[in-house]
């Protein structure tokens, strides 16, 4: 499949790839009818999806069964009255029903808008109104279904609620008996553009209210890279990455490029994370491609991993927050693999990337995706030299790459904050050093200023995360009359540690981070906790503790 959309598919350098590396889009592509039924045809028992659940349920699904039900959540959508171009989201948790859902959406040309299960009332209410939600298509959970209810009578747009399975709630359809009394589908005469909008996110905002994100017909596209030269994946690969289809995530793991390419993808359906369950999964279902947040990691490393079988694991990669060099080489030592690390957001595809050709060096992001025209830039616009700290930002004076974000759907003048004159802001500051890594130093507000000194809280997050006692860690300035701000960490401890004496902890972790990174750097205010608060996407919220 993938050769119908690449000259060529190996690369043995960055150079070759930047120079050779080319996407043949299709008029009016369609990921559907495009990849979805064209493996249907070509190879209709080739298993697209491996679905199990924390109850033991479990089912593959083919690629001819995924025509066949995206073809009947095409005509169910139809009956129902949405049309090309309404706006309806997906709250399916990690439900196989969003994959006959989304894609099916897409076949008719409406614009999906995947959520996460864990908004309330208000949440939905300002979703429904901001996009003019026609629809909404939820998982069989009763506070979820609650939760929407509840939102109804300040949601005047909504005219549809659908629920993936039974439930005594009125005023709601069923999903499964839907698809099995919808007619035979008809393909619509037109229906996509490559730049209609086909997707739209409501970014998880660690400030302010959830932007929307829109991506166009020609975003699956842009994930081949993904896929094919982060996860590395080939058509044997079975590959899991660990996202609530909410999040963003989802696609880059879950869907597009992994069908592009052709791997099997792996769905764990689960509500409550356990790592010895997610590495009991690994070893029973003979994973081969893994993709998790560092947080996840940070917990698999603290189990005895040598209970698990390992070993059909070809490769690892991570992405959402930095990953502390700590975590890598436990990980590393414990099963040889190197976990490589991307950057992206839910506006890009992975724009920085440890491709497989590359030494994956721990801490660093990894070489800017060709694809991308990425620069690093001071506050003045300059480029800034090897070993300076810079925004990270695309110049697309040359071309648009596949994957950039079409715009904040709605809101003019907040895209054109990070997006003018073919000039896209990430926000996030990073510095490349002699060889062309990129390292991450944390968000342009995330930056500590304190006597003189410019600190990135992963540099010293990740010092203090080589002390035993600690499983998290997040760093804040704190205003101070005298430095300007000091540093703060906010620690959640290993569970070991949990009974010892807190003020003598602080006592030790602040020694131990003096001796593992420079002095001035270490936390002269240490806050122990039991969670950090967390976007849905695993991004640890230091804006709401800084209010704190």
């Amino acid at each position: 499949m993938i050769n119908k959309f690449l000259n060529q598919t190996t690369f043995s350098s960055t150079d070759d790839f930047a120079e050779n590396y080319h996407v043949n889009v299709p008029d009016d592509f369609n990921f559907a009818y495009d990849v979805v039924d064209e493996w249907a045809k070509i190879e209709p028992t080739k298993s697209a999806l491996c679905w199990v659940n924390d109850k033991g349920e479990h089912i593959r699904i083919s690629y001819k069964e995924l025509k066949e039900k995206s073809d009947q959540a095409a005509s169910f959508f139809q009956q129902q009255g949405i049309e090309k171009s309404d706006m309806v989201m997906l709250v399916l948790k990690r439900r196989y029903q969003f994959w006959y859902a989304i894609i099916g959406l897409h076949k008719i040309g409406a614009i999906a808008i995947p959520a996460t299960h864990l908004l309330t009332k208000q949440d939905i209410v300002y979703r429904n109104n901001a996009a003019n939600i026609k629809a909404i298509v939820a998982v069989d959970d009763n506070q979820v279904l609650t939760h929407i209810d509840e939102s109804m009578t300040d949601s005047p747009s909504v005219e549809i609620k659908i629920c993936s399975g039974e439930t005594d709630k009125p005023g709601w359809v069923n999903f499964e008996k839907g698809l099995q009394d919808a007619p035979k589908f008809v393909r619509p005469a037109h229906v996509n553009s490559n730049d209609d909008v086909m997707l739209l996110y409501f970014t998880s905002g660690t400030t302010g209210e959830p932007k929307m994100v829109i991506h166009n017909f020609m975003y699956p596209l842009g994930h081949i890279v993904t896929a094919k030269y982060w996860h590395n994946l080939h058509e044997d690969s079975l590959h899991l990455t660990v996202a609530d289809t909410g999040w963003g995530k989802a696609v880059w793991g879950k869907l597009y490029g992994q069908m592009i390419v052709g791997a099997e993808i792996m769905v764990y359906d689960h509500e409550r994370f356990d790592p010895a369950d997610m590495l009991a999964l690994i070893a029973n279902y003979k994973i081969t491609s893994f993709c998790a947040p560092p947080t996840v990691y940070r917990f698999l490393i603290k189990e005895d991993l040598t209970k698990y079988d390992l070993s059909s694991l070809e490769y690892v990669t991570t992405a959402g927050e930095a990953l502390n060099p700590s975590v890598f080489d436990a990980f590393k030592d414990a099963t040889g693999l190197m976990i490589r690390e991307a950057f992206g957001q839910t506006e890009t595809t992975a724009t920085i990337i440890t491709f497989p050709w590359m030494e994956s060096i721990p801490g660093s992001m990894g070489v800017p995706n060709p694809t991308y025209d990425i620069d690093l830039i001071d506050t003045d616009g300059r480029s800034v030299e090897d070993g300076e700290t810079g925004e990270v930002i695309f110049r697309t004076h040359k071309s648009i790459p596949l994957g950039l974000f079409m715009g904040y759907y709605k809101d003019e003048e907040m895209t054109r904050s990070v997006y003018s004159d073919n000039v896209y802001r990430t926000g996030d500051m990073a510095w490349r050093d002699e060889n062309g890594y990129f390292w991450f130093e944390g968000r342009s507000d995330d930056v500590i200023k304190s006597s003189g000194y410019r600190i990135g809280p992963f540099e010293v997050e990740s010092a203090i995360l080589t002390h035993p006692a600690v499983v998290e860690c997040a760093v804040t300035g704190v205003p101070d009359e005298v430095r300007g701000q000091i540093i703060k960490a906010t620690i959640v401890l290993n569970s070991k540690f949990k009974d010892q004496d807190q003020d003598v902890l602080t006592k030790e972790i602040q020694t131990h981070t003096k001796k593992v990174t420079a002095p001035y750097k270490y936390p002269r205010i240490i806050e122990f906790v039991n969670e950090l608060p967390k976007t849905i996407s695993g991004k640890i919220k230091r804006a709401e503790i800084r209010k704190k």
